[in-house]
């Protein structure tokens, strides 16, 4: 194996796009077999990046949600058939905006002043998880805002959950793929079902056993030095600055399923690196079983919901149970069934059951758009042609 043409093009990022930091980490069956870092973690340039930095992952977190989730799926407490209202009785009675366009931009989110209907269709759990329940991502919608006023910024997560019952849906439920918060209302749910919070069920249940010990819905005050200079890329002017905000994690109590988590290169790897291998960690450890990882990557998009997801690009993919699945081996060097999902600031995740692959990179740029069409899939065809596979 030779990763040198990989490791070529990390050292054009900067250059090229202002990469200013990255790490990335391979490994096949348990074994590393690529870890390279380059660039600084801090906004002056001196501090060279390191295996301690601890990165805003952002959707990335969807992947590790889907693990907590699809164990409860396989001990029988949580159905993927049954209606959310089962567990959380507020999404009983939805409503949808009659106006919205799913998949046309620009857009705004609707609100309560958006022409309405009575949701006809359930939201199913399996919807939330494959973006299907027509939800939004508006995190600053206003039932959010009222809630976190009312509760002076120390709502917890079921009670954001319960205000987002109160947001309108874009859609009918199960008619469209929309890139929403359906993740966020699964933390709420296996709160529900398992009488823990979602962070005591995650760090006991997928983080323990896999020997994880810093992986973080709260970044600790006492780690925030650790956590690696964030930018942001203006759409308008290129111009790529410094720019700290972190909006999903809403309240100093809530966990965000969707995208909360704040972690290292290889400690998001365990987890990886598990799903890569059947489900078991380097610990020996088993987190899921090959069926469930199974479920969670195939395809569950119909022909009209796979036309939302293809707008903006993933060539040859379609969308699992909170993440892409390769489903044309013409688009990608990597194997059909490969599967993973990336984060705003340009994270990216993959996973390979055929060949127990996994890869896992991390930089820190919102809004840097080439990320996901550009630097994500090139990375991914260095790796493969590195491996030979």
């Amino acid at each position: 194996m030779d990763f040198t043409r990989l490791t070529d093009y990390l050292n054009t990022l900067e250059e090229t796009y202002g990469v200013r930091g990255l790490d990335i980490k391979i490994t096949r069956e348990h074994d590393t077999v690529c870890r390279y870092m380059t660039g600084h973690s801090d906004y002056e340039g001196k501090t060279p990046v390191s295996a301690r930095d601890l990165y805003d992952i952002f959707s990335c977190t969807k992947v590790i949600t889907m693990v907590g989730v699809m164990q409860l799926v396989e001990r029988g407490k949580i159905d993927l058939q049954a209606p959310l209202e089962t567990y959380l009785p507020e999404f009983a009675y939805m409503r949808y905006a009659t106006d919205f366009k799913v998949g046309q931009f620009p857009f705004a989110w609707p609100t309560e002043r958006s022409p309405l209907a009575p949701a006809r269709n359930k939201i199913y759990i399996h919807d939330l998880m494959s973006m299907t329940a027509g939800m939004s991502y508006d995190v600053a919608a206003k039932p959010i805002l009222d809630v976190v006023r009312a509760t002076n910024g120390e709502a917890n997560t079921r009670q954001i959950v319960a205000a987002m019952a109160e947001m309108p849906l874009l859609c009918e439920p199960g008619a469209h793929y929309s890139y929403a918060l359906g993740h966020d209302v699964l933390a709420a749910v296996v709160e529900v079902v398992t009488g823990m919070t979602f962070g005591e069920y995650m760090r006991e249940n997928v983080f323990a056993p896999l020997g994880i010990t810093e992986m973080y819905y709260q970044v600790p005050e006492s780690e925030r030095r650790r956590l690696s200079a964030q930018y942001a890329k203006d759409w308008d002017t290129g111009e790529i600055r410094p720019d700290d905000s972190m909006i999903y994690r809403i309240t100093k109590n809530y966990e965000s399923g969707g995208a909360g988590l704040a972690t290292t290169v290889d400690e998001y790897s365990k987890v990886l690196e598990a799903l890569a291998n059947g489900g078991v960690g380097a610990t020996g450890r088993r987190i899921l079983t090959p069926d469930a990882i199974s479920v969670m990557s195939r395809n569950w998009l119909t022909e009209a919901q796979m036309a939302d997801f293809s707008l903006p690009g993933k060539p040859g993919y379609g969308y699992g149970l909170g993440v892409r699945t390769l489903m044309d081996g013409s688009k990608a060097k990597s194997p059909v069934g490969e599967f993973g999902w990336d984060g705003a600031a340009g994270a990216f995740s993959l996973i390979d059951p055929v060949n127990h692959v996994s890869l896992f990179y991390a930089q820190e740029i919102l809004g840097m758009m080439e990320a996901y069409s550009e630097i994500h899939p090139t990375i991914r065809d260095l790796t493969y042609e590195a491996l030979e596979l």
